[in-house]
């Protein structure tokens, strides 16, 4: 069988700029983003209309994007809006485009 590249991705979901917010990791950002935005999955997303995806990092090996899933939770809260904010200072929805993803690059479009 051939070898398939898969890449893995930190997320972080808001309910608003600066409003409740959510870090988790997927090997399927566009899914992941679709399920948070559109409240299909229970917990605590859906509980506090946490689905615009405002951030992401791309990382080649599960193993290190689960350590550093786990480091942005430890993180205070104003560290990551910080981090959220270098990359996206508006806090708008991040658009998510296959070529972009492919690059890792973030595209953010305001809605």
């Amino acid at each position: 069988r051939p070898f398939i590249e898969k890449d893995f991705w930190v997320y972080i979901v808001a309910s608003k700029p600066r409003g409740v917010f959510y870090t988790g990791m997927t090997s399927n950002l566009v899914g992941r983003a679709e399920e948070h935005r559109e409240r299909r999955i229970d917990g605590f997303t859906k509980k506090y209309w946490a689905g615009r995806l405002v951030w992401y990092e791309k990382h080649a090996e599960p193993e290190l994007a689960d350590r550093r899933e786990k480091a942005i939770k430890r993180w205070r809260r104003d560290w990551k809006i910080e981090m959220i904010e270098k990359t996206n200072p508006t806090w708008a929805v991040t658009c998510l485009r296959m070529s972009s993803l492919q690059k890792g690059i973030m595209v953010s479009e305001a809605i």
